[in-house]
């Protein structure tokens, strides 16, 4: 006869259990594998591990993979979810390391039959999860995929994943109106079963664990979480009623009120694009529509797009020749130049307040980036991955497949239909930071100049401003 504790041992070994590995799928709304999770498993373990490869390495040109205000962001939105996961009466299990080697190890130690997950599209996040998902066979376990990533469900659209047009509005005429979008999943109504096996379940670590500085006092904070993004989302459309006119601000560059800022948030998968779009049809409901209540769910479906770009023609995106397959693009690198660029320190203004605002937030408005890196690809002439490889560092809300596809549209290697895109930056500055409000809050020594001469110092050096590296003739 077998004793007590034998017996239970034997019971908690027949349990059926499920790992949750989180990604970019920061959430517990709208979360198919935890849904999953909970319909196929008795007990459930939700994991998280700081890939040491992002929160610690570098990128092919020597740029840290993820600089302090998106790792600070993450750090957020793990405190978040843990909090959230514990109303569901579950804990995190956290580690640093390579989550296909910590997750295998916990899937043995646990006697796990499943690992539920969102699948990746991406060649490193990739590797990761086919790494992973070839250990877990040796040990008779699989991955379970699920989808949260996108507005719409690849197997809704009106064609395979291949035969994606290459073309934004081409892609637009053929989805938006034909291919409905599904509602978000609700978040499990009761408690789930957590794990029953003893765990040091770790604990959120700090910036100084990945060998990174606080955030500066004056840097603007953005709280990560899933909490903060439909904090913001709602503000953003009831609170403030700012959706109303995003049309007409979404190219203004000073403050914090211009745009929906859930960019940070969708990259990380804090907040379900799908949540986003019922929440906007509610308020359009309530409030009523406009072209910048469109103009919202018109970003999400470029979001969607990026992402059908990156499944369709794959590491075509981060190679220099894009996915046009251009030949004999510029793969110049005149690191005077380049660190001057990373700076803000070219001598011009608009260039560099745009820039010193990455530095110091890790933000910067889309019109900005369009700027800046059409700078650095046709005006300094310099290699568009490098460019494309400081955002990837840079960026709060860096998402490879946004992030590459927007530096291949403005390169001319991507999926714009003009030829040769170029933003002339004297014009864009005139236009869009007419009184130079914007470059004077960011350059404060420019403060005393004019709408006139602020875009445009004569005298940079006795206002304590650094020359010019291009000459402004090149814009007249």
């Amino acid at each position: 006869m077998l004793l007590n504790e034998e017996k239970c041992n034997l019971y908690l070994d027949a349990m059926v259990r499920g790992i949750v590995w989180f990604r970019n799928d920061l959430r517990i709304h709208d979360n198919e594998a935890i849904i999953d999770a909970a319909k196929s498993c008795e007990e459930v373990l939700p994991v998280y591990i700081f890939d040491e490869r992002i929160f610690k390495g570098y990128t092919k040109f020597g740029f840290r993979k993820a600089e302090r205000h998106r790792v600070k962001f993450v750090l957020d939105s793990i405190k978040d979810l843990k909090t959230s996961l514990a109303k569901l009466g579950l804990n995190l299990y956290i580690r640093v390391g390579k989550p296909e080697e910590e997750l295998y190890k916990l899937a043995q130690q646990v006697k796990s039959s499943w690992v539920f997950c969102n699948r990746e599209r991406t060649q490193e996040e990739v590797t990761v999860q086919d790494n992973l998902e070839q250990s877990l066979w040796t040990i008779g376990q699989e991955i379970r995929y699920v989808r949260g990533k996108m507005l719409y469900h690849t197997a809704d659209l009106p064609f395979p994943v291949t035969h994606t047009p290459d073309i934004f509005t081409n892609f637009r005429k053929e989805v938006e109106k034909f291919v409905g979008i599904r509602d978000p999943k609700p978040v499990p109504k009761e408690p789930l079963r957590p794990i029953s096996v003893t765990l040091d379940f770790g604990n959120v670590p700090s910036l100084s664990d990945f060998n990174l500085a606080p955030e500066d006092q004056d840097s603007t904070v953005v709280e990560g979480g899933e909490t903060a993004a439909i904090r913001q989302i709602d503000d953003f459309l009831w609170g403030t009623d700012n959706v109303k006119q995003y049309f007409e601000t979404r190219n203004q560059l000073l403050g914090d009120q211009f745009s929906s800022r859930m960019s940070a948030y969708l990259s990380k998968g804090c907040i379900s694009p799908k949540l986003i779009y019922q929440k906007l049809k509610q308020y359009e409901a309530e409030r009523g529509e406009n072209k910048s209540t469109y103009w919202l769910f018109f970003e999400l479906m470029w979001r969607d797009f990026f992402r059908l770009m990156a499944k369709k023609h794959g590491n075509a995106i981060f190679k220099l020749s894009g996915i046009a397959e251009k030949q004999n693009i510029n793969d110049d690198a005149n690191w005077k130049f380049i660190e001057k660029w990373q700076c803000a320190k070219t001598g011009i203004p608009f260039v560099d307040a745009n820039m010193k605002e990455l530095k110091h937030t890790g933000f910067m408005s889309n019109r900005g980036r369009q700027n800046v890196a059409s700078f650095f690809i046709k005006d300094l002439k310099q290699n568009w991955v490098i460019g494309a490889e400081y955002f990837e560092s840079m960026l709060i809300d860096y998402d490879p497949c946004s992030n590459y596809g927007n530096w291949n549209y403005i390169a001319g290697v991507g999926c714009d239909p003009r030829e040769e895109r170029y933003f002339n930056i004297m014009t864009q500055a005139k236009k869009y930071d007419a009184q130079g409000e914007y470059v004077k809050h960011w350059l404060p020594q420019l403060v005393d100049l004019n709408s006139e001469e602020v875009h445009n110092p004569s005298d940079a050096a006795s206002l304590g401003y650094v020359k010019p590296i291009v000459p402004f003739s090149i814009w007249n």
